[in-house]
């Protein structure tokens, strides 16, 4: 028996017209990818290659104690780089030198491009090919772009992993399939999923990014890619090069989502969809008690998104559907509508959908529609709350654990909260 996902291609907004906006941002750059991948991938490390401005960022994201010794850190760019004074090759293997004498324990080094290292055209990719020839097998080395000037803050993700992709190790696995898990997961998350994709019967599955840089999933033609983040469209279109295929799928958000998910992911297993059922039957039931609750707060309130991290339209999907919410717009920075088709087709017909941003002429729009929530990012989330706006964090959604049945609750919450809040101060 093949499990079905009960979505229909002609339902929800599947064909509906975009907003396309080509205006003024207001978005993070992609370095700030790293205060999660550096959790995630603990023997990697992230060595900046920008600004003093580039280091602040960080630091001031990632919200690191003084005393702590995190994996990343910037290698920056001083005016004796910038002015050309300077070999900046000879001083970058100057400070990967000394960084891996201080650090034995980095198996895996990221070179992370940003806006200043991209203006003075450093190059890269070939300072990662020769220290990785220098180091390994004891260090492998590899660069991608973490630059705002073409990216949003998740796409610093998506470009970490694509650099992996060529890396990975060939499956040789000739017959049965193989799940790939793609997008960075909580620990607590990853092994919730992994209980489950067992219960289910699922014997080949693994992670990726994995924890360690030296157990690196194979991939080939029978792996089987189960995206967990939208934003990873290069990821996949990489590991698709590799020979693997994409197992379409809404993202696991919710109880619904959470159990769509898990559907495709035993369809493309070639589980029956009554032993999937069966499996998750549990933690679904888990996840609808606990967001019953958080119903009654939401149903019926209005929410704004503007474009921020690329996971608005699986988000709004939630909202609109488990908890009740109206979409009074749906902006996201870019619009994969392939790896989207699943969300799409679950949003509300007439939903407002938005592409990129024109930030000032999104305020006028979200001013008008007066919604009763709005989520955004940090730069216009404290001029809105003085306009007398409630405001949710975009980034804040990316930072905390929100996939899967046992999150389902918690994800509800962090939009309960900043209402419960302003009733709170208005009395």
């Amino acid at each position: 028996m093949t499990a079905v996902i009960p979505i229909h291609a002609d339902a929800g907004c599947t064909d509906s017209p975009v907003l396309m906006e080509r205006g003024q941002r207001e978005v993070f750059c992609g370095l700030t990818g790293i205060i999660w991948l550096h959790r995630k991938m603990q023997d990697a490390f992230f060595l900046v290659v920008g600004s003093r401005t580039c280091a602040h960022l960080i630091q001031s994201a990632a919200g690191v104690m003084i005393f702590a010794e995190p994996r990343f850190a910037t290698a920056i760019l001083d005016e004796r780089d910038l002015a050309g004074l300077a070999d900046a090759q000879d001083e970058l293997d100057r400070v990967v030198k000394r960084l891996l004498e201080r650090r034995p324990d980095i198996r895996l080094l990221f070179l992370v491009g940003s806006c200043p290292s991209e203006v003075i055209k450093l190059d890269l990719s070939r300072a990662a090919a020769r220290l990785s020839q220098e180091f390994m097998p004891q260090v492998r080395v590899l660069n991608y772009s973490g630059s705002g000037i073409e990216t949003t803050f998740t796409q610093g993700e998506d470009a970490c992993l694509a650099a992996l992709v060529p890396v990975l190790p060939i499956s040789t696995q000739q017959h049965e399939p193989e799940l790939l898990i793609v997008g960075a997961l909580a620990d607590v998350v990853e092994d919730q999923f992994s209980r489950l994709f067992t219960a289910m019967g699922v014997k080949r599955f693994a992670f990726f990014p994995s924890r360690s840089s030296t157990a690196l999933p194979a991939v080939g033609p029978q792996t089987r890619v189960l995206l967990a983040q939208p934003f990873l469209g290069d990821t996949a279109k990489a590991l698709e090069s590799r020979g693997a295929t994409r197992v379409p799928a809404p993202f696991p958000l919710g109880a619904e989502g959470s159990a769509a998910w898990m559907q495709a992911a035993g369809s493309a297993m070639g589980l029956s969809a009554d032993a999937v059922e069966q499996a998750i039957a549990p933690a679904r039931q888990r996840a609808e008690t606990a967001l019953a609750a958080h119903r009654a707060s939401l149903a019926g309130k209005s929410i704004f998104f503007f474009p921020d991290s690329q996971l608005e339209v699986p988000l709004a999907r939630f909202l609109a559907r488990e908890l009740g919410m109206r979409l009074t717009e749906v902006g996201s920075p870019y619009l994969h509508r392939q790896h989207l088709a699943e969300e799409l087709a679950w949003l509300p017909t007439g939903t407002q959908l938005s592409e990129g941003q024109d930030v000032e002429k999104q305020l006028d729009r979200c001013r008008a529609a007066q919604p009763d929530m709005v989520v955004c990012g940090l730069g216009l989330a404290n001029p809105l709350e003085a306009e007398g706006f409630t405001t949710k964090w975009s980034i804040e959604l990316v930072f905390t654990p929100i996939q899967g049945f046992e999150q389902a609750g918690d994800l509800a919450g962090l939009f309960t909260r900043p209402l419960t809040r302003r009733t709170l101060l208005a009395a």
